[in-house]
C-alpha cells in the first residue's frame, strides 16, 4: 500500500485530486474531519483543551465548538503551539493506526493507495513521516482566484483566505512531488494525476473506494 499527504492552497485543485483518487478506488481521509472526530465529549483530549482554552470552547452537548476553539487557538503562535501539543500526539497515534499496512491476506479487499488531505499542511508537518509521499497541487494565484470566483466565492474573501496561506513555493518545498494544475480542462489535470499513479505502479483500479474519518 502507498500512502500520501495531499496538500495545496485554496482553489489549487487539491480536493479535486482527492475526489479523483477516491473515484479510482483510493482510500481518502479528510484530516480536518479526522481531527474533529477525536473531540469526544468527556474525553481526555477535550478536558485538556478546556483546561487550556476555557469552557467556552464547548458546545451544548459537551463537544468542541470548532469556531470557538479556533478563535482562541489561532490568536497567537504560542496558542497554536499549545493546541498542537495537545492534539497532535493523539492525532499522530490514531493516524498511524489507520495507515498501518494491512495483512497480505486482506490486501485484495483494501485500497492500494491511502490519501490524507490536509488543508493546513504547515500545521501537520510533524505527521508527514507517517506516509510514503507528500503530493502538492499548485497553481498560480491568478488562476486560483478565477476558479474561486467562478464557483461563487467573493473576491475579497478569497484574497483574505489566500493571504493566510503559505506561498506556492513554500507548499512545493514541503512536498516530495509537485503537480502544476494550471490546466483549463479538468481532464488534463486528471491525466497528470494518472501519470503520477503510473510512475508508482498504481495504474488501473486502486481497490475499494473509501472515504475514512476514523
Amino acid at each position: 500500500m502507498t500512502s500520501l499527504f495531499l496538500i495545496g492552497n485554496i482553489a489549487s485543485g487539491k480536493s479535486t485530486a482527492a475526489r479523483y483518487f477516491a473515484c479510482r478506488g483510493a482510500r481518502c481521509i479528510d484530516l480536518d474531519r479526522f481531527a474533529k472526530d477525536l473531540y469526544v465529549p468527556g474525553s481526555d483530549i477535550v478536558n485538556e483543551l478546556v483546561q487550556e482554552f476555557g469552557v467556552e470552547i464547548l458546545d451544548a452537548f459537551g463537544g468542541v465548538d470548532a469556531h470557538q476553539l479556533a478563535s482562541r487557538a489561532f490568536e497567537s503562535p504560542s496558542a497554536t503551539k499549545r493546541l498542537n501539543d495537545i492534539v497532535h500526539p493523539v492525532l499522530k497515534a490514531r493516524l498511524a493506526q489507520v495507515l498501518m499496512p494491512v495483512p497480505c491476506a486482506s490486501m485484495a479487499m483494501g485500497s492500494r493507495l491511502t490519501v490524507v488531505e490536509a488543508s493546513v499542511p504547515e500545521a501537520v508537518r510533524d505527521l508527514f513521516p507517517l506516509v510514503d509521499e507528500v503530493l502538492a497541487i499548485c497553481a498560480p494565484y491568478e488562476i486560483r482566484c478565477q476558479r474561486a470566483i467562478a464557483r461563487g466565492m467573493d473576491p475579497d474573501d478569497f484574497a483574505r483566505r489566500a493571504s493566510r496561506q503559505p506561498s506556492d513555493a513554500a507548499i512545493a518545498a514541503m512536498a516530495t512531488w509537485v503537480i502544476d494544475n494550471s490546466y483549463c480542462d479538468v481532464h488534463e489535470f486528471e491525466d497528470a494525476l494518472d501519470d503520477w499513479l503510473l510512475q508508482r505502479g498504481l495504474s488501473g483500479s486502486l481497490g475499494c473506494s473509501e472515504v475514512a474519518h476514523d
